[in-house]
């Protein structure tokens, strides 16, 4: 297959892996520049990875040998970066969240549709062996008919440890945002669309002491929830329940998620990882077992997104990690805080198809 040319926009400290697994998945992928807004730091982001071009946004957007962006700026970007690729005539895969307001993300598909041109966003951790075997079980019927589903992120924030950790708590960020990508996108790989959300939001506290380097002690003024309790109803008939906090200084040891079913139990691994372990208690099972995986890519294989789109590129086909599997997940964080402001259930707008399985005994770098 001819190789998609890739460029990356935004070489903070995400950008390694994804030129880590791009370089790894050389049979599809080729990236050939990156450009930051601190056009140094894009330099110093070529030279660590041996790519030859380091460019200003402009410059990268401008190159025509670029088939694909990768959008790696921080989420109040994402949107004008991505459309700016759009009208381009450049294909875009975005870190999450797609946008910070639905506004922003319906603009985006918009364009893309416009410009017949695809759209991809992370987290492509779906993809990974651990939740592929979740969704084969499911399936294969090893638990009947899924009737619920528990999905808990629950810790404390973010200026522990980031060194920049102040966009976690403006618009966009707060731990829905930041991690219930990650878990929203699991549920709907495995049990299908959202249908409505309901839930509760709060500040549990207004300002946040960075305890980080090289920041420590300053102040964070927070203005989005840092603990948010939700519901789901799927349209395939199992309700979801969803806690994302920010607020536990004592950590937590509920499972990630959990799906209920008819004749069993399937705990599922980390959604913010691609392996295992995967577990299942059937219903005359005195305790849970380990399953072994059944796909493939359960190690840290960020930019699995991408390269699945390279070959939904090439071979004319919807990539699995689209954009409107994103912006259904973008409207559900929403619905959230909507539901908790209003006192009422938030009715979904939006809908999108189930991703597509992974296949099995792929060859590492060949999807189709």
């Amino acid at each position: 297959m001819e190789r998609v040319r890739i460029g990356i926009i935004g070489c903070g400290k995400i950008s390694s892996i994804y030129f880590k697994n791009c370089k790894a998945f050389s049979s599809a992928l080729e990236v050939v520049a990156c450009a930051d807004l601190n056009v140094a730091r894009a330099q110093a982001s070529a030279e660590e990875h041996g790519i030859s071009k380091a460019y200003s946004v402009e410059e990268l957007l401008a190159d025509p040998d670029i088939d694909l962006v990768i959008n790696l700026t921080i989420p109040a970007a994402h949107s004008s970066v991505c459309i700016q690729a759009l009208e381009a005539g450049k294909h875009v895969y975005v870190e999450k969240p797609l946008a910070v307001t639905r506004e922003e993300g319906q603009e985006i598909l918009a364009a893309a549709k416009r410009k017949g041109l695809l759209v991809g966003s992370a987290p492509d951790t779906f993809l990974g062996g651990g939740i592929q075997t979740c969704i084969k079980l499911i399936q294969d019927g090893w638990i009947g008919t899924p009737v619920a589903a528990s999905a808990f992120m629950i810790g404390k924030g973010h200026e522990h440890w980031h060194p920049d950790p102040e966009f976690y708590y403006a618009l966009g960020g707060g731990p829905m945002f930041d991690m219930g990508p990650y878990y929203l996108t699991a549920l709907v790989a495995l049990l299908g669309p959202i249908q409505r959300v309901t839930g509760s939001a709060k500040i549990s506290y207004p300002e946040r002491t960075i305890t980080s380097e090289p920041k420590f002690g300053s102040k964070i003024n927070v203005e989005t929830p840092t603990h948010i309790a939700g519901v789901l109803d799927f349209h395939s008939g199992a309700i979801g329940t969803i806690i994302t906090s920010f607020d536990a200084f004592g950590g937590s040891q509920l499972p990630r998620i959990e799906i209920y079913g008819s004749e069993g139990t399937l705990s599922v691994p980390d959604p913010n990882t691609f392996g295992g372990p995967v577990s299942v208690r059937r219903h005359d099972a005195k305790e849970f077992s380990e399953i072994p995986l059944t796909h493939g890519y359960a190690d840290n294989s960020r930019g699995l997104g991408v390269l699945d789109m390279a070959f939904a590129i090439r071979n004319g086909r919807m990539n699995r990690a689209n954009g409107d599997l994103a912006y259904h997940i973008l409207e559900a964080m929403h619905g959230f805080h909507d539901a908790s402001k209003e006192g009422k259930h938030y009715i979904m707008q939006s809908s999108c198809e189930k991703p597509k399985p992974m296949p099995g005994n792929l060859v590492k770098g060949i999807l189709d």
